[in-house]
Order: C-alpha cells, then sequence, then structure tokens
C-alpha cells in the first residue's frame, strides 16, 4: 500500500475534488480493517504489460489499483478514465492478473504479457 501522511475523515473533500496531488475518489476499507482515502493520480500508461504498468505506477508515485479500488474507480469517477481496459494490482494465477474495463465496470484477466493502460491510486490512512 503506498502511503503519504494521514487525513481526518471529516477533512475528506466532495468526490472528484483535488486532493494530494490527484482526484479523491472515496473511501475504501482494506482487508486488514484500515480506512483509507483514494486518489487518483494524473497520467495514464500506456501499452504496457503488467510488469512495466506496476513500475509505471510506482515512478508515478503511487501503486496500481485493487480490484475494489477499480470497481471504486469506475463507480465514483468514471469521467476521469478512458474507457478501456487497464490492469490492477492483482494476480490471476501463474501468467495473468486482474483488469477492469471502464467502459463497463466488467472485471476480467489477461495475460501479464499482453499490453494494456494503467492509472495509478495513492492511498491514504484515514483519522478520525
Amino acid at each position: 500500500m503506498t502511503t503519504t501522511s494521514t487525513v481526518a475523515l471529516g477533512d475528506l473533500p466532495a468526490i472528484g475534488a483535488r486532493l494530494e496531488g490527484g482526484t479523491f475518489a472515496g473511501v475504501i476499507s482494506l482487508p486488514d480493517g484500515k480506512h483509507v482515502a483514494v486518489i487518483l493520480l494524473p497520467g495514464k500508461g500506456e501499452e504496457l504489460d503488467w510488469k512495466a504498468a506496476t513500475a509505471w505506477a510506482e515512478k508515478h508515485g503511487g501503486e496500481l489499483p485493487s480490484r475494489p479500488v477499480a470497481a471504486l474507480l469506475y463507480a465514483n469517477v468514471k469521467a476521469e478514465l478512458t474507457p478501456d481496459w487497464h490492469w490492477t494490482n492483482e494476480a490471476f494465477g501463474a501468467s495473468c492478473a486482474w483488469t477492469c474495463y471502464f467502459d463497463s465496470g466488467y472485471q476480467g484477466n489477461h495475460r501479464e504479457s499482453c499490453e494494456g493502460s494503467a492509472v495509478a491510486v495513492r492511498l491514504i490512512p484515514l483519522t478520525a
């Protein structure tokens, strides 16, 4: 998980507003129970295999979204996304990874060697 400073729940802006160098997309709970603000970072990686997409996201100060975070992006900031498939940070078997189609919200998978698009997110821990 990529983190910066924390932000208080009461200080969060409206969805779609600017926050921490990107677009605030909403709040999600992580598997460990921690709550984080999801920030969609500017830019888009194109024609990247999964490994290159992961490196691209890290270079831009974030990470590829998990499947739940990709669904949150589609639900809350769809206008900021291009309507094609994008990598997530989750592997699917030995040689595939999960993807999210930002034109429909459908999640599927592709071989890690396929070239697709990527967005980067930053997850910021929330405080009371």
